[in-house]
């Protein structure tokens, strides 16, 4: 028996079901089975996006038919109101609940994450994401809007923090031959779990909806327990590999780029490099522009494009008359529907792509292309050309996602992979900030050009669209000063070694695949995946069924 084999199955009496020594991988593990797991996860956090299914029903929820509207409600009379309907303005705040403190709990416990492993994250973020569901739900049943901002916002919101980023420096770790590629399968779950979320919660409403109920309590509880089953199979799923482990025959590329490093920055150091805070706005700036896009996507297509949307390209959208406007909200909504199909596919096509090309590089692809498709939008708008003007936010959505895919790769060529999780963490921050920025430059800006007599159409976006042409301008700027660390931040071997004493196999001492991570997609890789890749096909399907109804 190897050295390897006897840290890797050695006593594990006294450790506790979600410790990490516990889930470290012995000989036979196929590391194919770790990206399902983390899809498991991320597919169910990812439904964050489709919440806004829930928005019109619950803004009817006392009224069924119609809101039982009152004219004097404020934000904080809605929050404790009994007798009159949300607005869908004040349900809206969950929405940015969710990604403010995504980026918070990620920043605060990714460090924790490193130390306690995925699993224990894992699980938390299932009980805080299904748990905060339920509260919400509660929040329904007894019409108290705090108790859905504390439910489904905060705690929800720290769910999706620790889940989002549990499976990142493991992913890494399981494949750095691939790294671009191991984070993208993973974070694409999460921009495809509205795919999935947003129309079984639809089917759910429909299911349970009554003369006396919108449904949309019932279609919590039902999603929060599915959701639970799947992340703890994901949680459970996790398996780390023996410090020292490396894929058979692979050796790691120290000399094929100065930006990939061999060496390790502690987390205590890395928000002291300007490094850091470059990529935090590189991120920041990359995802503000696409996240603002996101939240008006719809209504923007529907005011440029008006009655051209019906066959009708000389009737501006203040004169469509209702039935109109509802023909086109359904030509909008299929729109949405692609625009995530791009944001998800560019998850994992732009991550695997780096892995070629260089992290730096994408993201140079990322803003120069952004710049023009941004920069062109009014001219196509102007054209009246909406096959060019959907297939430039198609685009600009794919390069929104596949800067979240690529970031913690970018992040581990830079910092190393020891603490990258903790790291991407605190970067996400950039996130929280970006959920802000975006939505609040597109929307203020357009209520601006409207207070200005500006009318329904083109000119209403163009000067939004020059002005996210610049955020991304200066994100260009930002990635190209970001360069390599000076050695003065890297720990040193033995540090390395002392932080890894617990899997007793220190990155000075012996390395190799120990037996580990050979497999492929072997019968329990294949069933693993297909756990997760059904779900995700279904998705897929229904929003191209509507996609080609509408534009086909």
């Amino acid at each position: 028996m190897t050295a390897a084999e006897t840290d890797t199955t050695g006593d594990l009496a006294g450790l506790g079901l979600l410790d990490r020594e516990r889930i470290i991988a012995k000989p036979g593990f196929n590391r194919w089975l770790v990206p399902p797991a983390a899809l498991a996860i991320h597919l169910c956090i990812g439904m964050a996006y489709g919440f806004s299914v829930f928005w019109l029903p619950l803004s009817k929820s006392l009224g069924i038919t119609a809101s039982t509207a009152c004219p004097d409600l404020t934000l904080a009379s809605a929050l404790f109101t009994t007798i009159c309907d949300w607005r869908v303005a004040d349900l809206g705040w969950i929405y940015t609940l969710f990604f403010v403190l995504l980026g918070c709990s990620a920043a605060i416990w990714g460090g924790w994450l490193e130390r306690s492993g995925p699993r224990k994250a894992g699980f938390v973020s299932a009980c805080c994401w299904c748990g905060g569901i339920l509260v919400a739900a509660l929040g329904v049943m007894t019409h108290q809007l705090w108790l859905m901002w504390l439910g489904a916002g905060v705690i929800g919101g720290i769910g999706l923090g620790l889940g989002y980023i549990s499976p990142v420096s493991t992913l890494i770790k399981w494949f750095p031959d691939r790294r671009g590629m191991a984070t993208g399968m993973a974070i694409m779950g999460f921009g495809g779990g509205a795919m999935i979320g947003a129309p079984l919660a639809n089917l759910l409403m429909n299911y349970f909806k009554t003369d006396t109920s919108v449904g949309v309590w019932q279609t919590f509880i039902v999603m929060a327990i599915i959701y639970f089953g799947f992340m703890m199979g994901g949680a459970f799923g996790y398996r780390i590999p023996p410090a020292g482990w490396r894929p058979e025959g692979w050796t790691a590329p120290a000399a094929k780029s100065t930006m990939i490093t061999t060496k390790h920055v502690h987390l205590r150091d890395a928000h002291r490099t300007k490094q850091f805070w470059l990529i935090w706005a590189v991120l920041c700036l990359n995802v503000s522009a696409g996240i603002g896009v996101i939240g008006m996507a719809s209504p923007m297509l529907q005011e440029i494009f008006a009655g051209s949307l019906i066959g009708l390209p000389d009737v501006g959208f203040a004169q469509l008359d209702a039935a109109q406007k509802a023909s086109i909200a359904t030509i909008a909504a299929g729109f949405a529907g692609l625009l995530s199909l791009f944001n998800i596919g560019g998850r994992f096509f732009w991550a695997s792509l780096s892995d070629r090309i260089g992290r730096k590089n994408t993201y140079y692809c990322f803003f120069i292309l952004g710049i023009a498709l941004y920069a062109l939008a009014p001219t196509f708008a102007g054209m009246g050309n909406k096959a060019l003007f959907v297939l430039a936010f198609a685009i600009i959505l794919s390069m929104y996602g596949g800067g979240f895919s690529t970031i913690p790769a970018y992040l581990a060529d830079i910092f190393g992979t020891q603490f990258v999780g903790a790291i991407h963490g605190r970067l996400l921050t950039a996130w929280a900030t970006a959920g802000i920025v975006g939505p609040v430059v597109v929307n203020y800006i357009r209520e601006a050009q409207i207070a200005a007599g500006v009318a329904p159409g083109p000119a209403l976006y163009t000067g939004t669209m020059y002005i996210l042409a610049g955020m991304l301008a200066l994100g260009l700027i930002a990635n190209a000063l970001v360069r390599p660390l000076a050695s003065k931040w890297f720990m040193s071997d033995e540090e390395v070694a002392a932080l890894q004493a617990k899997s007793a196999a220190a990155s000075i001492g012996p390395t190799g695949s120990f037996g580990i991570g050979k497999g492929g997609f072997d019968s329990k890789a294949l069933l693993a995946w297909a756990v997760v890749g059904i779900p995700l096909l279904w998705g897929v399907w229904v929003t191209l069924k509507a996609t080609f109804a509408l534009f086909g």
